[in-house]
């Protein structure tokens, strides 16, 4: 009963010292942006694409949740680090891919229904995540217990706002494209996210064995590039034929 009091006391002092620095606050949705020429689907190729680790992943961080009791409670308790998520194949996962450049002056149109951002399980999911300038990203809160959305962009405003309480949300809408937002809890110093803002809505996070897809790109030259949180970036020049679809490899070593 006191370690539970002893946490209440505790969820009370970071939500009052949240709210005292305006983090509660939501970042304004932008202006419509115009609308980009339709893409001719009869016309339009594809990427398809795998993202590859070369080298033996490092061994993953044991998590220790017991700072708070929830967290060690209803099957949480000890978990592993998400650097490194490698399946068959040594496809490596959440890997954000995205078309960097080659759209010229097309503009896109963010799309109104929200990309989500859960806190579960005391862990942010998805770790990797993508949102289109001008689109809402609702952030939800699924557990019983306190945290802290706590967003670190470079570029556009910072985001800090308290839910002590399950099933509360907040929407952001980032202003302008970033590669990457950093995401933390205040609260729970183990739990990260990254979003990637981009201004057009070809982009991806690799799964399934380190696997993407580009769809429905206008034929043309673009400049792809591929993201890791430990890794860094790499870029490539793809051609996309009409009614074509181009294989795409990024290849991860472990010590470059």
């Amino acid at each position: 009963m006191q370690q539970r009091r002893a946490w209440t006391v505790v969820s009370v002092l970071v939500l009052s010292g949240t709210l005292a620095c305006g983090g509660g606050s939501e970042t304004p949705a932008t202006s419509e942006a115009p609308t980009a020429p339709p893409v001719d689907a009869a016309t339009a190729g594809h990427i398809a694409g795998k993202v590859v680790l070369a080298g033996e992943p490092p061994q993953a961080e044991l998590i220790k949740m017991s700072a708070d009791p929830f967290c060690m409670t209803e099957g949480h308790g000890e978990q592993q680090s998400q650097y490194f998520v490698v399946g068959e194949g040594n496809g490596l996962e959440n890997v954000f891919v995205y078309v960097k450049s080659g759209l010229g002056d097309r503009r896109f149109p963010a799309p109104t229904a929200p990309a989500l951002l859960d806190q579960r399980g005391c862990r942010y999911v998805p770790h990797v995540l993508g949102v289109q300038v001008g689109q809402p990203l609702e952030v939800i809160n699924s557990d019983d217990t306190l945290h802290n959305v706590h967003a670190v962009p470079t570029v556009n405003s910072e985001f800090n706002a308290g839910q002590p309480i399950k099933g509360m949300k907040n929407v952001i809408t980032f202003t302008a494209a970033e590669i990457m937002v950093p995401f933390k809890c205040d609260v729970h110093g183990w739990m990260n996210a990254y979003v990637g803002v981009v201004d057009n809505p070809y982009f991806a996070v690799t799964a399934n064995g380190g696997a993407f897809e580009l769809r429905t790109l206008p034929p043309g030259t673009y400049e792809i590039e591929a993201w890791h949180e430990k890794l860094g970036s790499q870029t490539q020049t793809v051609t996309v034929s009409e009614q074509t679809t181009t294989d795409v490899s990024f290849t991860f070593t472990i010590g470059r």
